[in-house]
């Protein structure tokens, strides 16, 4: 698996997202990472991959454990992000916003990351991925008692659920294990 600790990321883009992925990768690879880099090359691709299809190709690398992180772009970051969550063990976040990109590493430990370039500025894009490659699940959370416990068995929930077993289960969860989560701490609510 090509990993975060060793700078390698995998993006992939549509027509759409794709000036905002070149920003964004520039700037990456200026600060030592390895892309790899599947789809769209640039938006005047002669023969451009669809998004969804950027988004399961994608998305296959990460179920097949190829990659532990990537950052795709569409116009919008729905639809690829849609398409990418379709493949198993991926846990795609459409961000933004540099705070939500944070965030959806260190509270819900994403490992996709999908920005519409519609929307994003590229210095908000690469802001939002400095953040999110730069980070792991409870980062800034330390002072915050059972922060990291209960964010942790959120994300081994999604990660293990059965669909099927909580159809025949009536919906229901049963012997579900809890963690406490303590008070946010004072200076989070500024």
């Amino acid at each position: 698996m090509k990993l975060i600790k060793d700078k390698e990321v995998l993006v992939g883009a549509d027509f759409a997202g794709a000036p905002l992925k070149n920003a964004v990768v520039s700037f990456l690879k200026e600060q030592g990472w390895k892309i790899t880099d599947i789809g769209v090359k640039d938006e005047n691709d002669p023969n451009p991959i669809m998004y969804h299809r950027v988004g399961l190709m994608v998305g296959s690398k990460i179920a097949n454990r190829e990659f532990e992180r990537a950052i795709i772009f569409c116009g919008t970051g729905m639809g690829i992000h849609i398409a990418a969550s379709k493949c198993p063990h991926v846990h795609a976040a459409v961000c933004e916003s540099v705070p939500s990109a944070l965030r959806s590493v260190t509270a819900n430990n994403c490992n996709v990351l999908a920005m519409g370039a519609f929307y994003v500025a590229p210095k908000t894009g690469i802001a939002m991925a400095d953040a999110f490659l730069n980070h792991k699940l409870g980062d800034g959370y330390e002072d915050w008692d059972g922060f990291y416990d209960y964010h942790k068995l959120g994300y081994d929930e999604c990660e293990n659920f059965d669909y099927e077993a909580f159809k025949a289960n009536g919906f229901k969860f049963e012997n579900s294990p809890n963690v406490e989560l303590a008070e946010q701490p004072k200076w989070m609510t500024i």
